[in-house]
């Protein structure tokens, strides 16, 4: 580990063992360093990196504070990345096989705890979604906004996070883009009618199913498109 590795180490460790609980303000820089043996240049920027990380929050004239350390804040980061990797066809791909193994199952935990409500607020996603056939855009913000619901419902605040990083906003939007002009937009909306009439049943077994029938679907749909794009490329090369 290096010098700086270290310094954030020390104050991930007071952050764990309460010392710094969340919301709490860290000592001035200087009592910080001495606190833990540092210079101020490696307090300050084991302080940056955290921040970054959001596990501080650093408020200009005010001091550095310990964030809520909420799931949805500290994964954030997660989408980010996501969107960064857009260009590379084996990461895309990767991403894919992570949301097949978890989608599903937490499809499942929510027909298992989903409200009313929160069904409501699915089919009100699925009718937009409908509605919405011609037009990328909004499909694509109802998509996300259906599959949004459906995990909340599980409760899980973590796995909400985590499942709406690897799906990534530009690489649904490209995957609605590619639907349409494919004309298979009809055939993925009645995966979605088949994921909300299962969790209509509460039943478990038939969401997780259906669930994976439709991110299987577009995992192929994708990794089609990836392979007809390598070889317009070799092609173009050779010529």
């Amino acid at each position: 580990m290096s010098l700086t590795d270290k310094a954030i180490e020390q104050i991930r460790e007071l952050i764990r063992s309460g010392a710094l609980p969340p919301g709490s303000k860290l000592p001035p820089e200087p009592d910080l360093a001495a606190q833990l043996g540092l210079s101020r240049n490696l307090a300050r920027e084991a302080v940056k990196a955290l921040a970054v990380a959001r596990v501080l929050e650093v408020r200009r004239g005010d001091g550095t504070y310990v964030t809520s350390l909420q799931p949805s804040l500290l994964l954030e980061g997660l989408g980010g990345a996501v969107e960064l990797l857009q260009g590379d066809a084996g990461a895309l791909r990767d991403l894919m096989e992570v949301r097949r193994l978890l989608e599903p199952m937490a499809t499942a935990l929510a027909a298992t705890r989903i409200s009313d409500e929160q069904l409501a607020e699915v089919k009100q996603h699925l009718d937009a979604m409908r509605e919405a056939r011609e037009d990328v855009e909004l499909l694509n913000a109802h998509d996300a906004a259906f599959h949004r619901a459906v995990v909340s419902a599980t409760g899980n605040e973590s796995l909400l996070t985590l499942l709406e990083g690897v799906s990534g906003r530009t690489l649904r939007a490209r995957i609605w883009r590619g639907l349409v002009d494919s004309q298979a937009a009809g055939r993925t909306l009645a995966e979605h009618e088949a994921i909300f009439a299962a969790l209509s049943r509460r039943d478990a077994t038939l969401s997780q199913a259906t669930a994976l029938v439709h991110v299987s679907n577009t995992e192929e749909w994708l990794r089609a498109h990836l392979e007809a794009d390598a070889a317009d490329t070799a092609t173009a090369t050779d010529a």
